[in-house]
């Protein structure tokens, strides 16, 4: 049986409001580890949801490293010139202050794991386009 109580340091995904992120198109995220869910200081955890042809547009993030997960869909990833095609499974990692973009290119959604150090705080406001 399933726990329902508050705790401090588990997130359940449908408690945590969605937002669309700045700079991309057809995303809903979902912080699940931040200053503002478990106190985390020193990483961002967001599960992404992105439906065909969204995704990140080219843009790149000052001093900031962030890595995607692939949990479900196929995305094609682009970083620093070098683009590739995602499935379930892989990783790919965004480098500070260099440009990269993210698209979904399956029929059925993409639902990614980002992971950013620092945090990021990313919202509906706050991106840098190239």
């Amino acid at each position: 049986m399933r726990e329902t109580m508050n705790l401090r340091h588990i997130v359940r995904a449908k408690d945590v409001e969605a937002y669309s992120p700045a700079n991309h198109l057809g995303t809903q995220n979902r912080r699940l580890i931040g200053e503002e869910t478990v106190g985390a200081k020193n990483i961002e955890i967001v599960l992404g949801v992105v439906g065909k042809d969204g995704g990140a547009q080219p843009h790149l993030h000052p001093g900031i490293e962030q890595v995607v997960y692939v949990l479900e869909g196929r995305a094609r990833a682009e970083v620093d010139g070098e683009v590739g095609e995602m499935e379930p499974g892989d990783t790919c990692y965004f480098p500070p202050d260099t440009p990269h973009s993210f698209t979904a290119i399956s029929e059925t959604p993409v639902k990614c794991l980002v992971i950013y150090s620092p945090p990021y705080h990313e919202s509906s406001e706050k991106g840098v386009a190239r």
